[in-house]
């Protein structure tokens, strides 16, 4: 029987086989390379591009006149300013026939108070505010004084004289209290509270109204 014998593969033979192999790994290589590439920009431009695209888009919120008198009519007893004062009140009885240093009755009171003011928005009308596009005209009622009153805790008797031959007087403290209630009012008005109160107002509300999309707010 005749037998044929294959010849060994030569250099020439192994280094074809080795360059084929090379080329076909890099052509894997390469469409693997291509479908991530593919695949990135695939996501870039549906995913952050869309992001983008959602963060470029401003939203409008159109308010409208009932809208904004409702808003500013929940605030209510708006309280803006408050003012405290230490003063010294005196009080004192006399007898219209005897001297003070043996009928009198003198107290010396050392008065801590608080006085509060603000605009109270709750009769705030629907004609006082007028809304144009982004513009809004708001009339404000008057500021005016909500409480007065004194601390009691802080308030205290500096001084009490009373005559040889009498009594303090049970309602004179409290007499002197009351008194001091409408001075610290009236020193309060006299300082200017109403139209810091009033100021504070504005202030406040102007932030609201441009925290609510409006541009130009006109408050009087």
């Amino acid at each position: 029987m005749n037998t044929t014998a294959i010849p060994p593969a030569t250099g020439e033979t192994q280094g074809k086989s080795r360059r084929a192999a090379f080329w076909v790994l890099g052509m894997l290589s390469g469409a693997v390379l291509t479908v991530i590439l593919v695949g990135t920009l695939v996501w870039l431009s549906t995913g952050l591009g869309l992001l983008h695209l959602l963060r470029g888009v401003r939203t409008q919120i159109n308010v409208d006149q009932p809208t904004v008198v409702r808003q500013i009519q929940q605030l209510r007893r708006l309280e803006t300013v408050s003012y405290t004062m230490d003063k010294i009140i005196s009080g004192e009885r006399a007898n219209a026939y005897l001297p003070k240093f043996i009928a009198g009755d003198r107290l010396l009171l050392v008065v801590h108070g608080e006085v509060v003011a603000g605009i109270d928005l709750a009769g705030l009308q629907p004609g006082d505010v007028s809304i144009r596009g982004r513009k809004a005209s708001i009339h404000l009622p008057a500021a005016e004084v909500f409480s007065t009153r004194i601390d009691n805790a802080r308030t205290k008797v500096y001084s009490r004289d009373t005559g040889l031959f009498s009594s303090p007087d049970p309602n004179l403290e409290s007499e002197v209290r009351e008194v001091a209630e409408l001075q610290l009012q009236q020193a309060a008005l006299q300082d200017g509270i109403l139209k810091s109160a009033a100021d504070n107002a504005r202030s406040t509300i102007s932030s609201m109204l441009q925290g609510l999309g409006f541009h130009e707010v006109d408050i009087r």
